[in-house]
């Protein structure tokens, strides 16, 4: 059970999932600055407010609608992606491009002092086993 266990955790996509995680933690200190220190004061400077949660809100019946507030959100999901897309995305595919146009053809096949090395050392191993 345990080992099951251990190589579920080992498999390179937890781990990738694990370390996507901690990046993105750390990146939204990055997306909230941008968000606090460039959108909402051009939101404020075009609405007169520092967000757009408060505009077009309503009551009826004691009960409050905000479009607004579906719209930051909206705004907000935008942001975040399209800051993600522009400085992580986009070059890393960038970078996978370039090592994929660099890449060096495989290895050409053993030469006979090669070929006959390998044997030796093939042999070898079986015997001190």
């Amino acid at each position: 059970m345990l080992k099951g266990f251990k190589e579920f955790i080992m498999r390179g996509n937890v781990v990738d999932l694990a370390v996507a995680v901690v990046i993105g933690a750390a990146f939204t200190q990055i997306v909230s600055a941008l968000v606090t220190g460039l959108i909402n004061p051009l939101i404020a400077a075009i609405f007169g407010k520092t967000d757009i949660s408060g505009v077009w809100k309503f009551e009826i019946n004691h009960a409050v609608f905000s479009i607004g507030l579906i719209l930051q959100a909206a705004l907000n999901f935008l942001f975040v992606a399209a800051t993600i897309y522009f400085l992580i995305v986009m070059p890393l595919n960038k970078l996978a491009e370039r090592r994929a146009r660099g890449q060096e053809p495989g290895p050409e096949t053993l030469t006979t002092d090669q070929q006959l090395l390998t044997e030796i050392r093939d042999s070898l191993r079986t015997r001190s086993s």
